[in-house]
């Protein structure tokens, strides 16, 4: 039986970050935003052992309004909801579709 809510490859890395690091959906968001790799995170995160370092999620924070100019991005979604209102969309793109295409014949 397939999972109800498939989550692309590309996007599970992310996911895995925002569990590890303690992240919020928002943080992730400006993360994506940013152009970071969530492989290398852990690079970022090490501020118990590197003291000058700031903690993950507020240096996010602070690259994100340094970059953007607002605190942070206007339409906050999870991945996993991104993901199954796009299945959503291209469900109903289908359904459509195959309404025209048979009242077309």
């Amino acid at each position: 039986m397939p999972n109800a809510e498939f989550i692309p490859q590309k996007l599970r890395p992310w996911i895995e970050a925002r569990k590890r690091y303690h992240l919020s959906h928002a943080q992730v968001q400006m993360a994506r935003e940013l152009g970071m790799n969530p492989k290398k995170l852990g690079g970022m995160a090490n501020h118990k052992q590197e003291p000058w370092k700031m903690p993950l999620p507020q240096f996010i924070e602070h690259r994100y309004q340094r970059q953007f100019g607002k605190k942070m991005p206007g339409d906050v979604r999870s991945i996993e909801k991104k993901v199954a209102e796009k299945s959503a969309r291209k469900k109903m793109n289908k359904n459509s579709n195959k309404v025209v295409l048979d009242n077309s014949a």
